[in-house]
């Protein structure tokens, strides 16, 4: 049950990989795979156990707790019935792994448990993999059958009232910490059942954090602060994993605690600490295909609730236009993150998004509602060696002729990886003062 050693294959650049096992692997991975009598004796103890306590199971009134108890006393009288010997350490992995089965989420339980593992990924029974600071790792954590995974991704979306078959092949939800859960199962998955989760951070990083790790530097953090708080429009942008939704978090921790905030996400991850937050979640729609409310149907109404600040955790789709409305409508100080590689590809990835509106706008109209609205966009990126960073700093001018005016405040230097400033004096001084907000002069020198 336990991760045992991490393997890791580096590929060379310009060099092909042979991942095709080797007859000793082929022949180790059989006899891994074959049933032992070890599996045999769980299989029987799983069977009688599932006999002896189906009604409490399934009885409503009995806490986790008192539950798992109730299956640690089962367990352990069902397993001094049988006559296979086990050490008392062998044991404890059954009593572990049985009850792992019946009441959580099976071998990958002890992943989800580990603190140093950001996210679990199940490519069918016997492929494993974790991402753990920032690589990603194949574990010895196997599923039984392919059944046993389908049981177990069961288990996880029936606790959120979701459900997953062949009629409903794929789901996205989140779990009770936040955690957020993939699943796609056949037809769709060809080669078995795929579970991806993201893990919830139980403590949410803070902006020293960020900086102490060097996705940030002090300089450059004292600039995004004085934009949060002087009621600037950011967009973060990145790939995916970049930090996006972390970094957003620490921005979010900037804003003044006497202002109303509205949070909209399709899964809520964001942390605020402020006392008047009022967080939205989209919804999926039901079996019949209805009753969905997507993000666009949330911000809408977001504009009359009187929000000081609103954060849309992801903009993806034509809720992109309806953001840059409220952005140039006196909601000063939105947040929201994009898919995209660089700030330039950022602006156009927000034309794209507001033609998914369905409105045929004229391309220098969508470009003016953009340059008029977002006026810094902070692009994050994963490196190859697994760190997440802040690669630049950018400030949204305005427009020259039929393109949108870019200045980067700080780009990161990817020899020394470190952010540093470009010299670049801000435009938006005139915002900052008008909130009683300065910078540092040092803070914008090269």
């Amino acid at each position: 049950m336990g991760l045992g050693k991490a393997l890791a294959e580096i590929n060379e650049p310009g060099r092909s990989v042979d991942r095709s096992p080797s007859p000793e692997r082929r022949s180790s991975d059989t006899s891994r795979n074959a049933p032992s009598a070890t599996d045999d004796f769980g299989d029987r103890v799983r069977m009688k156990l599932i006999d002896s306590i189906s009604a409490t199971l399934s009885d409503t009134n009995i806490g986790q707790d008192e539950l798992k108890r109730r299956v640690d006393d089962e367990l352990e009288q069902l397993i001094n019935q049988e006559s296979l010997p086990l050490t008392e350490a062998e044991r404890q992995r059954m009593v572990t792994a049985v009850a792992s089965d019946i009441l959580g989420y099976g071998p990958i339980e002890p992943l989800l448990d580990d603190d140093s593992i950001s996210e679990v990924m199940v490519n069918g029974t016997d492929s494993i993999y974790v991402e753990r600071k920032g690589q990603i790792e194949l574990t010895d954590v196997r599923f039984r059958t392919e059944n046993h995974l389908r049981q177990v991704i069961n288990r996880i979306v029936a606790a959120i009232g979701r459900r997953v078959d062949e009629s409903s092949p794929m789901v996205d939800a989140r779990l009770a910490d936040g955690s957020r859960v993939n699943a796609v199962i056949p037809p769709l998955a060809v080669d078995g059942s795929q579970l991806t989760i993201r893990k919830f951070a139980k403590q949410a990083l803070q902006a020293a954090d960020l900086v102490r790790v060097g996705a940030l530097s002090p300089q450059s953090l004292t600039v995004i602060r004085a934009c949060v708080l002087a009621h600037l429009n950011i967009v973060v942008s990145g790939g995916t994993g970049s930090g996006k939704t972390t970094f957003l978090n620490v921005m979010s921790s900037f804003i003044p605690s006497d202002e109303r905030i509205i949070t909209i996400e399709d899964a809520v991850e964001l942390k605020l600490m402020q006392r008047h937050v009022i967080r939205l979640e989209t919804r999926p729609p039901n079996i019949e295909g209805k009753g969905a409310i997507e993000t666009r149907d949330l911000l809408k109404n977001t504009l009359r609730m009187r929000p000081d600040r609103i954060i849309v955790g992801e903009c993806r789709g034509g809720e992109a236009l309806d953001m840059l409305q409220a952005m140039n409508t006196g909601h000063d100080g939105s947040l929201t993150t994009l898919h995209a590689n660089t700030p330039r590809d950022a602006t156009r990835r927000l034309e794209t998004m507001v033609l998914y509106a369905g409105y045929e706008i004229p391309q220098r109209g969508i470009r003016e509602q953009i340059s008029g609205a977002v006026d810094i966009i902070v692009q994050l990126e994963r490196l190859k060696n697994g760190r997440r960073v802040c690669t630049s700093i950018t400030e949204v001018v305005g427009m020259e002729g039929e393109q949108i005016t870019l200045n980067e405040l700080y780009a990161f230097d990817h020899d020394q990886g470190v952010l540093k400033a470009t010299g670049i004096r801000p435009q938006c001084a005139d915002k900052l003062e008008k909130h009683g907000v300065a910078i540092d002069a040092s803070a914008l020198e090269t």
